[in-house]
């Protein structure tokens, strides 16, 4: 409790527990449908677009969020056009996009301001990040991400288990599916800060494939992943704070750590129900 207390009298911890909830919320809910899809790479694709994009904003000494957020959404779109084309291949998709972003920010850093400090930060999170203007805007397009997903919840559902099916009863299913991918992409953005490029893909991935080891309902495994991802983002915070470690290793570690029980968890309601 005292170390609770003790957190909570930093300005930057209460911003970094605040956004992280709400981005790891917005991570959960999005990639249960991302998972299901197999299309959960998106999230890494995006983030090294991501980098690319605030590598730019560094090397223009711009807002790095205003110079991100509509970048990696264009790029969310474009990777959606690609998957569909049956010349390019999903996994192919992003794989082109994602090293062409990574390799045009990696040329801008060196041509410009080398590998420093922020650098560091963008690639590998921290709590440190977050300017409060950079905490206003999260918290706004985080409710944004949450209103417009509840709002459209069964669309989504329909586009994520039977697309064809969703199209035959007049369901817009390429909008949804662009809803889906702009979405995500704001998610990333806002991420990224705090979890790094590298691993804010786990925040997406690991709650959805977390649940889906127990329970078995849509429903049912977008709650607990909502759960799970905020759980493992305050208790990784914690441990990043008492330890003073990585942000956003501590937060993937602790996702690793309950996949690996509700693994043994599945595996015992298995084995009891057969």
């Amino acid at each position: 409790m005292e170390t609770i207390l003790e957190m909570f009298a930093y300005p930057f911890m209460v911003r970094a527990f605040l956004v992280g909830s709400l981005v790891a919320l917005c991570s959960a809910l999005l990639g249960v449908t991302l998972v299901l899809k197999r299309y959960s790479m998106i999230g890494d694709g995006l983030s090294h677009v991501g980098f690319g994009a605030l590598a730019i904003a560094t090397a223009l000494n711009v807002a790095p969020l205003t110079v991100a957020l509509p970048i990696v959404v264009i790029a969310a779109i474009l990777l959606l056009r690609l998957s569909g084309n049956s010349k390019i291949k999903g996994d192919a998709a992003i794989a082109l996009i994602s090293t062409s972003a990574l390799a045009i920010g990696i040329m801008v850093i060196s041509m410009t301001t080398g590998m420093n400090t922020d650098v560091y930060n963008y690639m590998f999170g921290s709590i440190l990040a977050m300017s409060k203007e950079d905490v206003r805007l999260s918290i706004l397009l985080s409710i944004s991400v949450l209103i417009l997903y509840f709002f459209f919840y069964n669309k989504i559902f329909s586009v994520t288990f039977d697309e064809t099916f969703a199209l035959a009863t007049g369901v817009k299913a390429n909008l949804y599916n662009t809803l889906i991918a702009v979405l995500t992409a704001v998610t990333i953005v806002l991420g990224m800060r705090m979890m790094g490029a590298l691993l804010i893909s786990s925040l997406i991935i690991f709650p959805a494939l977390t649940s889906m080891r127990v329970f078995k309902t849509f429903r049912g495994v977008i709650l607990n992943s909502a759960i799970i991802s905020v759980f493992c983002l305050i208790a990784g915070i914690t441990v990043s704070y008492v330890y003073a470690t990585p942000a956003g290793a501590s937060v993937v570690v602790i996702n690793m750590v309950v996949l690996g029980i509700y693994t043994i968890v599945g595996i015992i309601k298995n084995r009891v129900h057969s």
